[in-house]
């Protein structure tokens, strides 16, 4: 193993589930390691132990997190604040816009249905709704455009459009980028600033290895400033922390990001989420990268000799974990159901076999879906 390499045997003995699962499925849920079981469970016993005494402090803990997950996407813990799931996430930063008649967002094709569903609530007011192919969306990004919203690595297939080059159509056409990690924070090496997102969030309960629940959201401080709250309740105030005598009237709004969440958090959920993202950290999110990276690219290869049609080789933007695989004259669910029944799981989305590497994955996995898939005739 080469120097400062780390130790993935050691990792994969934190998910007690893979003793009995090849578990190759994390685009549909993440396994949750040891440790984030532990700071549960940790919580709970400090609440029977004080009575709950303490609640203040669980906020402190939380801004704890926010300042992990700054150092995870190279953001302020300012500029972030956590939501219940994308979804959530989504809803508040387009409901936090002042919409004009004619105005219009832009989305890629295939997106994942949260992309499609939030921006068609707002034909009412006469906002066009624009689903585009990657070859046509310079077309599709005009002056109308307020908003350009995609995922960082496509649910169905992996597709991976290339931000930062997004982020200048975008942005030279006056459109806020909002983009939805929850298929790639945790797998990929995330800088918010390089690719200038003026939105970035995650349910983490995929690839960050934490539970439903557990969700961020990073907003620009520059849009911030003009994107207005649509979640409002007892923590909007800016002085909500002196509980002994909470403010009457009009909320005065925080600059910080927390003024997107408006009540008491999930703490369970989030101390799970806080100790694997620490794990991330301490990995290195380039360590992490690359070994996931490495093992997507090996399943290529195998999934290859069985004569496997990969989106991957048929046009560029598909390095992503994801990996999509299309077997001629095969349905992708019976082959997923029957990968079930041998032990190995995997899920089926559209008309794609869709298998996803972890950091807990190894090489043995993937021999033991490719004999899974020769055991089916393929």
């Amino acid at each position: 193993m080469p120097v400062n390499e780390p130790d993935w045997r050691a990792v994969r003995g934190e998910f007690p589930s893979l003793a009995r699962w090849t578990y190759l499925n994390t685009a549909t849920f993440g396994q949750m390691p040891r440790r984030s079981m532990d700071a549960v469970a940790r919580h709970h016993e400090r609440r029977n132990e004080l009575a709950c005494s303490d609640f203040l402090t669980w906020f402190d803990d939380a801004d704890a997190l926010r300042a992990s997950l700054g150092r995870l996407i190279n953001a302020e813990p300012s500029s972030i604040a956590f939501v219940g799931n994308a979804c959530s996430a989504l809803s508040m930063l387009l409901n936090g816009i002042d919409w004009r008649r004619g105005d219009r967002i832009v989305t890629l094709e295939n997106e994942f249905p949260n992309n499609i569903y939030s921006p068609l609530m707002f034909a009412t007011a006469g906002v066009e709704f624009v689903e585009t192919s990657w070859e046509r969306i310079a077309e599709a990004v005009t002056p109308a455009t307020r908003v350009v919203v995609l995922s960082e690595v496509n649910y169905t297939n992996g597709f991976r459009p290339p931000l930062a080059e997004l982020s200048r159509l975008a942005h030279d056409a006056g459109a806020l980028l909002f983009v939805d990690g929850t298929q790639s924070a945790g797998a990929l090496k995330i800088d918010v600033q390089a690719f200038e997102a003026d939105a970035y969030f995650a349910h983490g309960y995929k690839w960050l290895l934490s539970p439903p629940g557990s969700g961020f959201m990073y907003v620009r401080p520059s849009v911030s400033e003009r994107l207005r709250p649509s979640v409002v309740g007892w923590r909007s105030h800016k002085t909500w922390r002196n509980v002994d005598n909470l403010h009457h009237g009009a909320p005065e709004f925080a600059a910080e990001a927390e003024k997107y969440e408006g009540g008491v958090l999930p703490f369970p959920a989030l101390y799970a989420m806080k100790a694997s993202v620490d794990m991330f950290l301490e990995l290195t999110p380039g360590a992490v990268e690359k070994r996931v990276q490495g093992l997507a690219g090996l399943l290529r290869e195998e999934l290859r000799k069985l004569g496997a049609r990969l989106p991957y080789d048929e046009s560029p933007h598909f390095d992503s974990p994801l990996v999509a695989a299309c077997f001629p004259g095969r349905e992708p669910k019976t082959i997923s159901a029957a990968l079930k029944e041998r032990g190995v799981l995997t899920s089926a989305r559209h008309e794609y076999l869709r298998i996803a590497t972890h950091l807990y994955n190894d090489e043995e996995d993937i021999a033991r879906l490719i004999a899974g898939l020769r055991s089916l005739g393929i």
